[in-house]
Order: C-alpha cells, then sequence, then structure tokens
C-alpha cells in the first residue's frame, strides 16, 4: 500500500499538472472502486478550477473553485498517469489490452480531461482505492479526516502531542504508532524503521514508552525519528512499492528503500554503529514486523 511518501510524490506531481486547470469532462468506467461514487461526483467535477492539491495523510485533497474538495485515496494499488498536451508519461505494462494508465487499459477506471487537453487517468486494478465530493468547509466534519492526528512532519508533530496520544494505551507501541489517531499517515514499513532509529523495540508497550507525566526519552527519540525517516522519504520519492509509480509513469523513483536499516532484511545484521545483532521478523496485528532485539529495548 502506498504510505505516505509516496502519496506525497503523487500529489506534488499532480499539482504540477492540474494547478489552474479546468476539468472539461469525467469519465467514469464503473459505478464504484471501494465505495461508490457519489451520485452527483461528475457535476461536483466539471467546468471547475483545480486551486491547490494538498494532502492529509494519505489522502489527496483536490482543491476546486466554489468551495469544493475532491478527495482520493490510492488504496492498495491506485495510481494516477498524466498524458497528454506535452506531458511525457509513461504508462504501465499490463498483461494484456491497453497499458494501464493509457486512458483505455483494463483497469483505468476514472479519465478527467482537463482543458489543456491533458487527460489524469485513475488506474486501480485491486479497486481498493476511492473518491468523494464535499464542501471544504464542511473538512472537520468529514467521517475519513476528522480524527486523524497530527502530520509526521516536523511542522506538525511535536513530542507533547506524540506522549499525550500513546499515554494510559496497552498496545505495543507499534500499533500505536499505526493509528491513524494517535499520528496521521504512518505506515507499517516507515513505522519500523522509525522505531529502529529510535532504538525502542516494537514489542514494548505505548504507555511505558511515554510515563506516567512530562515526555521521555523514548518519546522525543520516536518524534525525532519519525521526522528524519519521514522527511528523507519524501526528499527520495518513497519506496517504490510493487505497484507505485509517479504521475509521469517513473518507476525509477523511489530511493529510500536503499536507506532501509530493517524493514525486509529478516536475519542480516544490524546495520547500526557499534550493533552486533541481527534483523528479527514477528507479526503484530497481522504486519510483518522487523526490529533488532540487540539495540531496540
Amino acid at each position: 500500500m502506498p504510505e505516505l511518501p509516496e502519496v506525497e510524490t503523487v500529489r506534488l506531481g499532480l499539482e504540477r499538472h492540474l494547478l489552474g486547470r479546468t476539468i472539461s469532462s469525467v469519465e467514469l468506467r464503473r459505478s464504484d472502486l471501494r465505495f461508490p461514487f457519489p451520485s452527483n461526483f461528475e457535476t461536483s467535477l466539471i467546468g471547475r478550477v483545480v486551486e491547490s492539491v494538498d494532502r492529509r495523510a494519505k489522502y489527496l485533497l483536490i482543491r476546486l473553485d466554489g468551495g469544493m474538495t475532491w478527495l482520493c485515496h490510492l488504496g492498495m494499488s491506485g495510481r494516477w498517469t498524466l498524458i497528454g498536451d506535452g506531458v511525457v508519461g509513461r504508462p504501465g505494462k499490463f498483461s494484456s489490452g491497453a497499458p494501464l494508465g493509457s486512458g483505455d487499459g483494463p483497469h483505468d477506471w476514472v479519465v478527467i480531461h482537463l482543458d489543456s487537453g491533458t487527460k489524469a487517468v485513475y488506474s486501480d486494478h485491486r479497486r481498493f482505492g476511492f473518491m468523494d465530493c464535499f464542501p471544504t468547509s464542511q473538512q472537520e466534519k468529514n467521517k475519513l479526516l476528522s480524527d486523524l492526528g497530527p502530520e509526521p512532519t516536523p511542522d506538525q508533530l511535536v513530542p507533547q502531542d506524540l506522549a499525550e496520544g500513546l499515554r494510559g494505551r496497552k498496545m505495543p507501541i507499534k500499533s500505536a504508532l499505526l493509528d491513524q489517531r494517535i499520528i496521521a499517515g504512518l505506515g507499517n514499513i516507515y513505522v519500523c524503521e522509525i522505531l529502529h532509529r529510535a532504538g525502542v523495540s516494537p514489542r514494548r508497550k505505548a504507555s511505558r514508552v511515554a510515563g506516567l507525566s512530562g515526555i521521555s526519552r523514548r518519546v522525543e527519540r520516536i518524534t525525532a525519528a519519525t521526522h528524519d525517516v519521514i522527511t528523507e522519504a519524501i526528499d527520495a520519492g518513497g519506496s517504490t512499492l510493487q505497484d507505485f509509480r509517479g504521475v509521469d509513469g517513473d518507476e525509477a523513483m523511489g530511493y529510500f528503500i536503499h536507506n532501509f536499516l530493517v524493514y525486509g532484511r529478516e536475519d542480516q545484521e544490524c546495520l547500526k554503529e557499534g550493533c552486533s545483532g541481527s534483523i528479527r521478523r514477528i507479526v503484530q496485528s497481522n504486519r510483518s514486523t522487523f526490529y533488532c532485539s540487540s539495540c531496540q529495548r
């Protein structure tokens, strides 16, 4: 599943091509993705100008004139491809039929036509993504967005926020960091990397990490590691997950995968300086957790 850095990379690509453009027409190739499209989805978009492309956690929020927001979640395999009007995109391959993202591919479900002649094509062969449209003024009441915690970025997340979110919670710290109400946008891969950099065991209870009051050293280390990992991953364009591409079809992006210290490295030696341990894999909440039991306490 694309995590926050991948979604941010898509946001930047969409912003580059959609900003200031008018949506001329909308093609829906089916009535639903993960959820049905709103009954007024097409009419809510047609004729509107894209004023900005924002992100909240893993949600893309495309702001339209007239005070409307077009929401998109990529699910597990959703991707956007921009084609036409001089955009050099590279639609993905598929086993048969037209290329994925070409606008005629077997899993190209949404085609947005812009006044520039560009087409924005949403493809999703697993159909776990979804879209919605709502008045921007209602964002704080939107059921998908209203309970999200702070963003994991330096300008949003501070140790006090994390300490308060963890205090009293008996779940493992790994599970707590994946709770979108505590921190918005963190996923499995990056939480493994964050806890390794912070030197905190994924098994340790969240309440013990937070302590009874104040801000513990572990909370400070996790906060700092979160800022570093997310910033580095965004700068690198994400982690190149199996189905992930940028909007121009660039699959050679996502170099943060080369910075993984634990994820996917089961039984390999720990790369932290001065540590002689090896990376273990356990399962927590049906997800793989990679960590070093020697330097993560």
